[in-house]
């Protein structure tokens, strides 16, 4: 992941900033006046916004991203979740870094999604990095959508606004590989996840 080139500046960042509700859908029940910076679409049973508007959802249709209804998140919706922190060292500096958020599976339940599912979970980052990723696995690996390093809200243009991780030191399927191997299914500036039936 640390070679991957971060081309958000030139696709515009109009999709970190979705309108939580859309023209071609009825208004949501519980809209947000704040900025969204989590969109979740797919299998989901609760949404709070409609459709992907193609003016204003800039981002997200240039990253081939299509919904009729999705469920969007604002920074307040997730510092309101109880919050999960690791200490995994990490690949750029080899060092432990104190990560805190949500865990994904309560992220993904504000949207309708059981955490014993059987779905698969594309998260897609701000630069187009995306992994598939089984509900399986993610209860497994105990992944947190990250929102804070070392106490500091994550920023965007870092590893923020939000990172899709799990503490690799103290999983089996990771802790005995080199640390750069250790991260290939967690996204940082994670924007977009799309919920698919197995």
């Amino acid at each position: 992941m640390n070679k991957r080139n971060f081309v958000a500046a030139s696709v515009g960042l109009a999709g970190l900033w979705t309108a939580t509700t859309s023209s071609h859908a009825a208004p949501p029940a519980k809209a947000s006046t704040s900025p969204a910076l989590l969109t979740i679409s797919g299998a989901i049973t609760q949404p709070n916004r409609g459709a992907l508007d193609a003016t204003i959802d800039q981002m997200m249709g240039k990253h081939g991203i299509q919904f009729d209804k999705a469920h969007a998140l604002d920074a307040a919706a997730l510092q309101r979740m109880p919050a999960i922190t690791i200490k995994p060292t990490l690949e750029y500096d080899s060092k432990p870094h104190t990560l805190k958020g949500p865990l994904l599976t309560t992220v993904l339940a504000a949207a309708g999604v059981a955490a014993g599912s059987p779905v698969q979970l594309v998260l897609r980052a701000v630069d187009g990095y995306n992994v598939t990723i089984s509900m399986a696995d993610v209860q497994a690996y105990r992944m947190i959508v990250a929102t804070h390093i070392d106490g500091q809200p994550m920023a965007l243009g870092g590893l923020g606004p939000q990172w899709a991780v799990y503490d690799a030191d103290v999983l089996p399927a990771f802790k005995d590989k080199p640390v750069k191997e250790r991260f290939g299914l967690c996204p940082w500036g994670l924007y977009h996840i799309e919920v698919k039936k197995a």
